[in-house]
């Protein structure tokens, strides 16, 4: 991981105009940007453009962006913003049955069952509305602190404390409710 004092001289490469600098950055925060991207657009290229967008956008107010946050926080600010402005413009596009993939054909049982597993929760965290999910990935599935999550979302830390908790106990709820149903339908 990069420390601050190293993101800093990174930064300042970048100011002077060494564009490689901004390359390096690139390089290391992509995935973590798609992600971020990924899990509020649910669309792999919509995802891929706002993650790029998204760079762009960082590089072009780079000379605005104040050093008492790490870049990193900003980033994905930007990014978070930048997705949330992608599924405002775009519609979902709805891919009709006949024409759907099935994914399991080959597996095993174990696979099987694993993938019954995420396909539940993945449902689960699609009843949550956008905020909380939003708030579980980045904590859970991205392992970001409390802090950094409230940076991300522009929230307090104890606003995000108490969000990631309800949003956990309305996610077991809701896993419940699938489940049940899930039972009702064997």
């Amino acid at each position: 991981m990069i420390t601050q004092e190293e993101e800093n001289k990174l930064l300042d490469r970048i100011l002077a105009g060494d564009r490689q600098a901004y390359a390096l950055l690139v390089d290391k925060y992509k995935s973590f940007a798609f992600t971020i991207a990924l899990k509020v657009l649910d669309n792999r290229g919509e995802a891929e453009e706002a993650a790029q967008d998204a760079f762009i956008k960082a590089f072009q107010y780079l000379k605005n962006f104040n050093r008492q946050a790490r870049f990193s926080t900003w980033l994905y600010r930007i990014t978070f913003n930048t997705a949330i402005s992608y599924k405002r413009k775009h519609k979902p596009v709805f891919q009709s049955a006949e024409k759907t993939i099935i994914p399991q054909a080959g597996l095993a049982e174990h696979e099987l069952e694993q993938h019954d597993k995420l396909q539940f929760v993945h449902k689960a965290m699609q009843a949550l509305n956008e905020a909380d999910r939003l708030a579980l990935q980045l904590f859970y599935l991205n392992e970001l602190s409390l802090d950094e999550v409230a940076a991300v979302t522009a929230q307090n830390a104890n606003t995000v404390k108490v969000r990631v908790h309800r949003a956990r106990q309305r996610l077991a709820e809701e896993l419940k409710r699938i489940l049940k149903e899930e039972a009702l339908t064997l």
